[in-house]
């Protein structure tokens, strides 16, 4: 017995050994599907902001699958967790309310993400009886469209340029046509496979519906419209190849034809995909009025958030601002997540002419997404037309630089924010000359980066540099009127008088030219008319 004793230890030890190390694996591997699974949570509430207790909220998947949660909290709260990448659709319902809907959700790996439903009492009239409900009515009516002889605005010259590019910055973050949102997985090998069945099989209305729809979403409208017509012209009353069709003659820019394919589409389909892209056609065919009546219905029908961004961007680069802080302002509310939205509603507080607003608000936009560089470069911007700059805004420009060392306009946005903070700026002066240094470096054609470097040289007195780097400037960009100004001044303090003149004259020339280019673009963009609704315009919170 004793004999055998140490055998049995050693086989006992190693049954543990090898056990620890099986245990050790599967923690290991719940560890990396815990980290792979993602999550979605969210308050289910009514019109007036109460939350719904024991609503039953459903995820699904794009399989089908579902999933039924707890009944919601006395907070209106939910919570699913362990959900695997995909897509995902919500659903929430309550005795008493009509079903809220929301997807597709696409979720990532780990990803968390907050959705927020609103219910409406199933008592309301429906939205197929009348005017859909749009969870609150807007405060607001947009009846005409006027000369814009009246700029509005606040400030300077220099305030309303950088209002119109911010607006044009915020627009670039929207208005993706619903074209170019889809994206085709079709391979080369299924593409030629479809034409050749199409053109073997020339009444075959599918072959041509899906051959004409894969190089529409290749971004190849102009040969998708033979295959599209002739489908339609196959089936005239399938809506998805009407659809499609309608898409093709837009990304064809036949823009009357696409407009008169959504009308028709219209008469039996009240969709908001329709009147969304019906708005982009209107715009495209110089008639705003008409669009932002579309872009209103389409959010009117389905308050996503695409359709409530492009609402309130229409909204603001036609300068009804006050409405477009309104929509803005119920966007951020209904997807608090969303980065352009809140980008947006600072931006239209800028352009109200309240900027410590704008700055907050866009601030906000930046923590939300962190690695999102459109906030940044708006507070870029925003900080290049202010004289002073606000703390919370240059942190955000420092974390921009950090995030994106190899970004030529952040090294430039967190220099200027350095040298408008001037605090310390005798400490600061080789960091904002090393930050300027480094975007030239990175894109040699910043020209707002050479004229920064040649103020900073000026205020040293080094005007032989200071004269380099408006010369530089100069060489980029030969109408860029203040580096004219500036390297005038610099001559005429070295005593070249000619020079100094020369380039004063140039300033003079090609401010009366931007002065007057800046006024045709502002007259391009007519001006909406609309008359706001009690309860009055709100003052922004402090």
């Amino acid at each position: 017995m004793d004999a055998w004793q140490p055998e049995r230890l050693i086989r006992v030890a190693t049954h543990f050994i090898v056990t620890l190390a099986l245990l050790a694996q599967s923690v290991q591997g719940q560890s990396r599907i815990d980290s792979q699974s993602g999550a979605l949570q969210g308050c289910i509430r009514d019109r007036s902001e109460r939350p719904v207790t024991g609503a039953t909220v459903y995820v699904r998947s794009r399989a089908g699958t579902k999933s039924v949660a707890a009944p919601t909290d006395p907070e209106g709260s939910y919570h699913f967790s362990g959900l695997a990448p995909g897509s995902y659709t919500l659903t929430a319902e309550m005795t008493g309310y009509r079903a809220a809907t929301f997807g597709p959700i696409e979720l990532a790996g780990g990803e968390t993400k907050k959705i927020d439903l609103v219910l409406e009492s199933s008592a309301s009239p429906s939205s197929s009886l009348g005017t859909p409900e749009l969870f609150d009515e807007p405060r607001f009516t947009v009846a005409g469209i006027t000369d814009p002889t009246n700029l509005g605005g606040h400030g300077s010259n220099a305030t309303l340029g950088t209002s119109e590019s911010l607006k044009k910055g915020i627009a670039s973050l929207g208005r993706e046509s619903p074209a170019s949102s889809k994206s085709s997985t079709l391979t080369t090998a299924t593409e030629q496979a479809l034409r050749a069945q199409a053109e073997h099989e020339t009444g075959n209305f599918d072959a041509n519906h899906k051959l004409g729809k894969v190089l529409l979403d290749n971004g190849r409208p102009r040969e998708a419209l033979f295959y599209l017509e002739h489908a339609a012209r196959l089936n005239p009353g399938d809506y998805d190849n009407s659809y499609q069709l309608a898409l093709a003659h837009a990304g064809a820019a036949e823009y009357e034809r696409a407009r008169q394919t959504v009308q028709n589409l219209l008469v039996g389909h009240d969709r908001a995909e329709l009147h969304r892209l019906l708005g982009e056609i209107d715009e495209k065919l110089s008639d705003p009025l008409a669009a932002v009546h579309e872009y209103q219905r389409a959010a009117e029908l389905e308050p996503s958030e695409p359709n409530l961004f492009d609402w309130a961007a229409e909204l603001l680069i036609h300068r009804a601002t006050e409405p477009s802080i309104q929509v803005f302002t119920k966007g951020h509310r209904l997807f608090p997540h969303s980065v352009r939205m809140l980008a947006g509603l600072g931006v239209a507080w800028y352009a109200q002419g309240v900027p410590d607003e704008a700055a907050r608000r866009l601030c906000e936009a930046s923590d939300l997404n962190p690695g999102d560089p459109g906030p940044y470069l708006l507070l870029g911007k925003m900080l290049s037309a202010e004289s002073a700059v606000w703390d919370e805004v240059g942190k955000r420009l420092e974390r921009f630089a950090r995030l994106e060392p190899e970004n030529a306009l952040a090294n430039y946005y967190y220099a200027l924010s350095l040298w408008k903070e001037r605090r310390d700026l005798s400490e600061n002066l080789a960091k904002v000359e090393g930050l300027l240094a480094k975007a030239v470096h990175l894109d040699p054609k910043l020209d707002l980066a050479y004229l920064q470097l040649g103020i900073l040289y000026s205020e040293q007195k080094d005007l032989p540099k200071a004269i380099s780097a408006y010369q530089k400037a100069i060489e980029t960009n030969r109408r860029m009127e203040e580096a004219h100004y500036r390297l005038g001044q610099a001559y005429a303090q070295t005593g070249e008088n000619l020079k100094a003149q020369g380039e004063i004259q140039l300033y003079k020339e090609f401010s009366k030219e931007a002065a007057g280019q800046a006024e045709r673009q502002r007259r391009e963009i007519r001006q909406f008319l609309y008359t706001l609704q009690a309860p009055t315009f709100a003052s922004p919170p402090r």
